[in-house]
């Protein structure tokens, strides 16, 4: 180093090996295993990797559940919950309830045609929930209808 602080030794050039046109591997106009990858198509690996396509195609029913059903009964039920591969859904009155178990059979290829066969096996359709006539800690149980007394 000089008095005035630079140092006027000449600096090393870069060898051929750093310069990036000239390494091995280098990839080229065409696709390459270093190409950018989709996230869909990094996420499927990772599913599929860690076990996890059981878990995505139980959520996918209540995710795409409009898609597959189409929008009309979509807007009528909901699926409420998937356990051992019974599916839940619960329609907006008993009318809708009671015409969903007729078309339970399309409802129910809909479903395998979207998601695979064996996410779904079983459909049960219920009715909104009825309001309990039961009020206060103590109740007496009571058969039958209650405006006869």
């Amino acid at each position: 180093m000089s008095s005035s602080g630079y140092d006027y030794r000449p600096r090393r050039r870069r060898g051929r090996s750093d310069d990036p046109r000239f390494r091995k591997e280098w990839s080229g106009p065409g696709p390459d295993k270093r190409d950018p990858e989709s996230l869909g198509s990094l996420l499927g690996q990772v599913v599929r990797k860690k076990g996890w396509t059981g878990k995505v195609s139980n959520a996918s029913v209540f995710g795409r559940w409009t898609e597959i059903v189409g929008p009309e009964i979509a807007g009528h039920c909901r699926p409420e919950q998937l356990v051992d591969g019974e599916l839940l859904v619960v329609a907006e009155s008993t009318a809708w309830a009671t015409q969903l178990r007729l078309f339970s059979a399309q409802i129910y290829a809909k479903i395998g045609a979207a998601l695979g066969p064996g996410v779904v096996k079983r459909l049960k359709i219920v009715g909104p929930r009825q309001p309990t006539r039961s009020y206060g800690p103590r109740r007496v149980r009571f058969n039958g209808s209650r405006d006869t007394f």
